[in-house]
This record gives structure tokens, C-alpha cells and sequence, in this order.
């Protein structure tokens, strides 16, 4: 079998899956494995990307075809690769952290067991280190953080190809559709309330979203920039503030504002943010536990994923 390092081995088989968790309600947590009697192994709930998919759709998806639980996603854990038998090829699986919405296990072709492990067996359970190493990423952290996802506005045209006052100029065809394909990936986090900054580009951003979950966008002024430079601590303060332990907020904010809130964010918390170019279109996902930050993730405009702790 060709290795990992071997360069006749092309990394293009994509996948992504989940640590999929639950309280125990004793004051700790249990972890999903299942069983997959075509291969007789226990491993956690993943499967390959269908077409056009991003790897965080991938994820919910698969949770939901293998366990018959939807769920959300948190923060992300990493991926793993290794060769595929039988082909010159490598596969690629991302992770996230995820928590059950609502559903019930149901015996199917693909997996025909699923049990729950408290932390201190669930290593025994699993049948493949890569599994193993995936599930101490997630024990490193807390496990019950709140999710809260800032989007940049996507792509509106030059500024100066606009006639009309900066606040009305509206997104170009490729930030439409940037638009409607960051719909799907926010409310894999479980998107369920969505505040943008005034200018039009920004609310265009996350209409298709607001229009999926049948909410409303509420505007405020103080995540755009002159909002934001008149009345930082003010900005920083609401951000911190919509922070909630029962829905994910979305703020849709400009490219003067996201950088330095992060900034300011992650030094305040001691996290490490990953470099990114906080393009149009892009998405940070931040992990906050007990009001502090713990973890920052981000996903570029062709949301791929960038990690930092």
C-alpha cells in the first residue's frame, strides 16, 4: 500500500463527520459511536462530501443519515488523512463538535448500533487511533460553549463604480450567490437570530439566511464602521452581550470592524487567532464558555477551515 508521503497518492477524497455529545446528566458528558457492520468497526458518525457540498453541510448530513439525529455544530476539531485501500488515494475527514437537536437512532444499511460512552471508556470503544486523536482535541476544551458567527458582508463591487451614498450600494452577482451559499453552512451552527450592520450589502448578505429560518435581520448600527469608531466599547460590549447559551447569533459587519473585535476579543481572552484575510463572504466561528473566549475558528470565502486556540 502506498503511504501517506507517497506522491502518486492524490488527497482528493473528501469527507467530514462529528464528536456528536450529550450531557449524562450526572455533570458529565457521553460521546456517540457507532457501528458499521460493513466494515464490523465502532467509530464516530462521518461520510464523504456529495457534490457541492462544504464540509460543515457534509457534516449534519451525515450525523443525520447514520444516527437519524439532527444536530448542530460548534467548534472545530481538526481532520485527519489517510490512504484509502484499494486506490492511490488519500481521504480527508473534518470535524466539528456537534450536540443533537432532536431525532431518534434508527437501525439503517450504513449503521446498525450506536451507543454512548462517558469520557472514560469512549477511547476503549473506538476502533481506529485517528478517531482517538479527533476526540482528545475535543476533551481539550470545554464541551458546552456557545456559538456566536460573524460574517463579512459579501462581494459589492468597487466603491468607486458607485453613483449613489456608500450605505445603498448593493451586493454584485458573485455576492449574491456567496450569499446563498452561506445560508446552509451558518445554519449547519444553528443560526437562530441574525443582526447586520445598516449599510445594504451587509443585510443582502444574510437575507437568504434570515429567509431559511423565517426570522427577521435586526439592525444595528454599532457593527458598522462608523458605528464601530464612534463607540467601540459600546460595540465590543453588545457583541459580547449577544452571547447566549440558547440561540446562535449571527452579526454581518464591514472589513474595518471584524478585525480589530477579534483582535480585541482574543487578546481580552488569551486565544490565538489563526491568520485570515477576513475576505468577503468569510466567517468566523467563535466558541465562548462561561463568557470567555476559548475558541476561534474561520471559515474563508470558499469556506475552508482555519483553526485557532
Amino acid at each position: 500500500m502506498a503511504g501517506i508521503s507517497d506522491p502518486r497518492v492524490s488527497p482528493n477524497i473528501l469527507a467530514a463527520g462529528a464528536v456528536l455529545w450529550r450531557s449524562d446528566g450526572r455533570g458529565g458528558l457521553e460521546i456517540a459511536v457507532v457501528h458499521r457492520p460493513k466494515y464490523n468497526d465502532w467509530s464516530l458518525p462521518k461520510g464523504k462530501l456529495d457534490p457541492g457540498e462544504t464540509p460543515m453541510i457534509t457534516a449534519v448530513r451525515e450525523v443525520a443519515e447514520e444516527t437519524g439525529l439532527n444536530s448542530r455544530l460548534g467548534r472545530y476539531l481538526g481532520f485527519v488523512t489517510y490512504p484509502v485501500p484499494g486506490h492511490r488515494k488519500l481521504k480527508r475527514v473534518d470535524y466539528w463538535a456537534a450536540t443533537v437537536v432532536d431525532g431518534e437512532f434508527v437501525a439503517n444499511l450504513e449503521v446498525d448500533e450506536l451507543e454512548w460512552y462517558g469520557v472514560d471508556r469512549v477511547m476503549d470503544q473506538l476502533s481506529y487511533p485517528m478517531d482517538r486523536t479527533i476526540v482528545r482535541n475535543f476533551l481539550r476544551l470545554p464541551a458546552d460553549t456557545a456559538t456566536v458567527l460573524v460574517v463579512r458582508h459579501a462581494k459589492a463591487g468597487r466603491k468607486d463604480r458607485f453613483s449613489g451614498p456608500d450605505d445603498e450600494r448593493p451586493l454584485e452577482k458573485a455576492g449574491r450567490a456567496q450569499a446563498r451559499n452561506l445560508a446552509p453552512n451558518l445554519a449547519a451552527f444553528g443560526a437562530g437570530e441574525i443582526y447586520s450592520a445598516p449599510p445594504l450589502r451587509c443585510v443582502q448578505t444574510v437575507e437568504p439566511l434570515a429567509e431559511q429560518l423565517g426570522i427577521e435581520v435586526e439592525i444595528e448600527p454599532l457593527f458598522s464602521e462608523t458605528g464601530y469608531a464612534e463607540a467601540t466599547d459600546a460595540a465590543r460590549k453588545r457583541a459580547r452581550k449577544l452571547v447566549s447559551e440558547d440561540t446562535v447569533p449571527v452579526i454581518c459587519s464591514q472589513g474595518r470592524v471584524i478585525p480589530d473585535l477579534l483582535d480585541w476579543w482574543a487578546d481580552r481572552d488569551g486565544v490565538a487567532l489563526p491568520p485570515a484575510r477576513n475576505r468577503k463572504g468569510s466567517v468566523w466561528v467563535l466558541s465562548v464558555h462561561e463568557g470567555r473566549l476559548v475558541a476561534a475558528d474561520h471559515l474563508d470565502r470558499a469556506l475552508t477551515v482555519d483553526i485557532g486556540r
